[in-house]
């Protein structure tokens, strides 16, 4: 059981964001699609906005950032991780970054592109 001083428990419905990070995604068919490397969470409303994905490459090596919408992700007991109905392809063509990319997370234009590709509502729209 996770407390005040121990957030490592996951085995409620709440877990700890250091937890998130390095969770596995997959998707519908159950294949790897890489691991959540961080979540972004508007700082005003609280809402998670988007997961990060690590997606390409080799052992984590040369992969590329892909932010997920964090409203497109489920996460599944069984696979001890987070589902996306994506596939490798759909991926390749999303909007990422490299790790010596700067991102715009503050421009709602760049945002909104990337729900638009993932048909998602931008979190911002989202009612309390």
């Amino acid at each position: 059981m996770a407390t005040l001083q121990d957030t490592s428990s996951t085995s409620g419905s709440l877990i700890a964001g250091s937890k998130v990070s390095s969770t596995s995604v997959y998707n519908a068919q159950g294949e790897s699609l890489g691991s959540i490397e961080d979540v972004m969470i508007d700082k005003r409303s609280g809402r998670i906005a988007y997961a990060v994905l690590n997606f390409g490459g080799f052992l984590g090596i040369g992969g590329r950032h892909h932010p997920l919408p964090w409203s497109t992700l489920k996460y599944d007991t069984s696979l001890g991780g987070y589902v996306v109905n994506l596939d490798r392809r759909t991926l390749e063509g999303a909007p990422s970054y490299a790790s010596d990319q700067d991102v715009r997370w503050e421009d709602q234009q760049w945002g909104r592109s990337v729900h638009d590709y993932y048909k998602a509502e931008p979190y911002w729209n989202a009612v309390p």
